[in-house]
């Protein structure tokens, strides 16, 4: 039978060992958290992806967005429906679309306040469409793209005729009433927006436009709702996906 001294050794020798554990499991623990970064980020990390989710809901049709990015736009920007229209200014089609049904889309729904137009450059017709492009985005520097916008289709020619030429680009210009010329001819010259309409062409062809016009029409709001018009089809062919566009946000 064991005395009370060998069971106050056996205690003591069972403390040691505990407490010899418990010092290699602490000296363990701060081992992995000094050379561990990512368990000590873990809260960074999880709020860096929590918005890098948010951003990825951001979508790059939505009206505000496109505004916010420098595209020029007809419209109220309360409208409950954006048509982005993608074309060249050389191109055919286009300058029929716009002398033919832009004005009813116009009337009927833009001047009305249910729809925003929004203009994207997609200057894939020839080799002097970049220069078009460029000047009319220096237009919408001094809020004039749209008057330009309107004597380049009013004096559209043949495709790399010479009608949009350095020259005639800045003659073109000229008829625009109040745009600062000098200012015009500085953003011109620099090709200022060169990288501006190289992001829209990249934008176009990641939504298989290779051919203009090409539209698409979304809710304003958030750019959802996508559903695209190719070519330059009559006002009936707009009028039928804005009208069913109309009622599902009424519903």
């Amino acid at each position: 039978m064991m005395n009370n001294g060998n069971i106050l050794q056996g205690q003591n020798r069972m403390r040691a060992k505990l407490l010899s554990t418990l010092v290699v499991m602490t000296g363990l623990i701060f081992g992995i958290l000094l050379f561990s970064p990512n368990i000590l980020s873990l809260n960074h990390s999880t709020s860096a992806m929590a918005q890098t989710n948010d951003s990825i809901g951001s979508s790059p049709f939505s009206l505000s967005n496109l505004i916010e990015q420098g595209s020029p736009y007809l419209g109220n920007l309360t409208a409950p429906i954006t048509i982005i229209d993608f074309s060249d200014f050389q191109c055919h089609l286009c300058a029929r679309h716009v002398k033919n049904t832009e004005p009813l889309i116009n009337e009927t729904y833009i001047q009305t306040g249910k729809i925003a137009l929004v203009f994207k450059h997609l200057p894939n017709r020839g080799f002097d469409s970049m220069g078009a492009h460029l000047a009319a985005q220096c237009a919408n520097e001094q809020g004039k793209f749209w008057q330009f916008y309107k004597v380049l289709y009013e004096n559209q020619k043949g495709i790399d005729s010479g009608w949009v030429n350095k020259d005639n680009l800045k003659m073109l210009s000229s008829q625009i009433p109040e745009l600062e010329v000098k200012q015009f001819n500085t953003c011109f010259e620099a090709q200022r927006h060169k990288e501006f309409i190289g992001n829209d062409v990249k934008l176009a062809n990641s939504q298989g436009f290779f051919d203009t016009p090409s539209f698409i029409i979304v809710n304003s709001i958030d750019g959802s709702n996508l559903e695209i018009i190719r070519g330059a089809q009559p006002f009936p062919a707009f009028q039928s996906v804005i009208e069913k566009k109309l009622d599902e946000l009424k519903n």
